[in-house]
């Protein structure tokens, strides 16, 4: 394969742990991403390995791979995502890179990888790949030195927007390949994670060690089989999710999807989200809406974080995450408490 065609896969994973809840979700994120380098490493189009992170025992764990480490000592909220690809890019000199989280793509095939590496590396002109166009989860573009020519930004939410608006990269957007829809956030897609048979051995080894309780995603998946039962996608869905449900799934479907794109249009940090869900929780009151929300579905996927940011709250990750798994007695926020304890 020529130089200029191989991808360089840059790869940013970073935090602080401030509680338990946290720790499992960084270990269980640390397991899937080990994995999910080894599965890159056998695709012929990914060439070379880049990590940046503040967590010296991912560090560990990745130089042996293959991976090279950016090891950085700045605490999470100083360090400057923008700036670091920017530095590495040039400091490397690379030309074709495929950006993501941590927590990117972990249930991805080999067959899906293969379709990643081959469409970026069939671009012969300048351009930039998400797989959605308001706020991707990875990002690819060529050449790399567009990078030089935006603002940078601080979360990597805006990156591919900005090589679209301010380097004139045409944007294109990636298939929507099933494995490629989903990465890991919150402990709740631990969960999901969990109940797959495509995770490596890495992912299985560390959720045998965290003892999760498995209860409730086995209870949605029995819904999701079944014979037209209510299911409620409730938060920022998205259009190809709802269009590969209707195909491969025998359910009534329920959507309110609302704030797409709210953290890279920025709409969230100047204050702008309105939820249509946030504002009947502000009439009824957060038991009385869970109450009546369970009336419309047998089983509800919840995408919190637009409610969090229609009433304006800034959750440290340790009670998000609590809220997320369902335990109520950790989360401090008079709000999402009852919340939580209402689900």
């Amino acid at each position: 394969m020529p130089v200029e065609d191989k991808i360089s896969v840059i790869i940013f994973d970073g935090g602080s742990l401030q509680g338990e809840v946290e720790e499992l979700m960084t270990k269980g994120l640390h397991a899937a991403l080990l994995d999910t380098i080894n599965k890159m490493k056998k695709v012929e189009y990914f060439q070379e390995f880049y990590l940046v992170t503040n967590f010296p025992q991912l560090a560990a764990r990745a130089r042996p791979l293959g991976v090279k480490v950016y090891l950085n000592s700045l605490a999470p909220a100083d360090f400057h995502f923008g700036r670091a690809l920017k530095e590495l890019i040039n400091s490397e000199g690379l030309h074709r890179v495929f950006c993501m989280g941590g927590g990117s793509i972990p249930l991805a095939s080999m067959e899906e990888l293969a379709a990643l590496g081959r469409i970026i590396c069939e671009e012969k002109e300048s351009a930039v790949f998400s797989n959605n166009v308001q706020s991707g989860d990875f990002t690819a573009f060529v050449p790399a030195k567009a990078i030089n020519n935006i603002p940078l930004p601080r979360q990597d939410n805006a990156l591919a927007t900005l090589l679209r608006e301010e380097a004139g990269l045409a944007m294109k957007l990636f298939p929507n390949l099933p494995g490629l829809t989903f990465d890991l956030d919150t402990p709740t897609d631990l969960l999901v994670l969990g109940s797959s048979s495509k995770v490596g051995s890495h992912t299985i080894a560390c959720l045998k060690e965290l003892n999760l309780d498995f209860s409730r995603i086995n209870a949605a998946k029995k819904v999701l089989r079944g014979d037209y039962q209510e299911v409620f996608l409730l938060g920022r869905v998205g259009a190809p999710v709802i269009a590969y449900i209707n195909q491969n799934l025998k359910v009534r479907l329920r959507v309110l999807s609302e704030e797409r794109g709210m953290k890279a249009l920025g709409r969230q940090q100047r204050g702008e989200v309105v939820s249509l869900a946030g504002c009947l929780v502000e009439e009824l009151g957060p038991e009385r809406f869970v109450q009546q929300l369970s009336r419309t579905a047998q089983c509800v996927f919840w995408d919190t974080r637009v409610l969090f940011a229609h009433f304006g709250l800034h959750l440290p990750d340790e009670e998000r995450f609590s809220s997320d798994l369902g335990l109520w007695q950790k989360v401090k926020q008079p709000l999402v408490q009852r919340l939580t304890r209402a689900v």
